[in-house]
């Protein structure tokens, strides 16, 4: 078994999409971001990656590249489990947490759990979300970012 640590963090700007474990949330900002900026997903990523000892998000999908811009994250998901699968790995299961201070993101977590699992390859009850605010501290308590962490069990076959 082998296990994988992501981290992302986005500043947040009025008027942006807000896009979370693939799911759109309601929300009067969103992620200053050069791919959707799904904070989740991004975690996530970094998570499969590191289980499979291949680099990180940015050297996968680097955000000087034209081709990634507006990319869909739960695609380059995708792509993460694949580097996995092609490492020997296949994901077990998957925990994190988005720490955003507003909106309240319980009316999603089902809608990204489900989301996620399927980019992934898993069931839905494999995969974990927890949301939590800063408590208005920093720039995350004043809604001035997004940050979400991540870690995924992954075993060989």
């Amino acid at each position: 078994m082998r296990i994988g640590q992501g981290w992302d963090v986005h500043r947040m700007e009025p008027g942006l999409k807000l896009i979370i474990g693939g799911t759109l949330i309601e929300s009067q900002y969103g992620p200053v971001a050069h791919s959707d900026g799904d904070v989740l997903a991004h975690a996530i990523i970094d998570a499969v990656l590191g289980a499979a000892a291949a680099s990180d998000i940015g050297s996968h999908f680097p955000d000087t590249s034209a081709q990634w811009k507006d990319s869909d994250s739960l695609k380059l998901l995708k792509h993460a489990v694949d580097t996995a699968a092609a490492a020997g790995l296949r994901l077990v299961n998957i925990d994190s947490t988005v720490i955003l201070q507003k909106p309240k993101l319980r009316p999603y977590i089902d809608s990204m759990r489900e989301r996620i699992a399927a980019a992934a390859g898993l069931a839905p009850g494999a995969v974990s979300v927890k949301a939590k605010t800063a408590e208005g501290i920093g720039e995350l308590g004043a809604g001035r970012a997004v940050e979400a962490i991540a870690v995924v069990l992954t075993e060989e076959y």
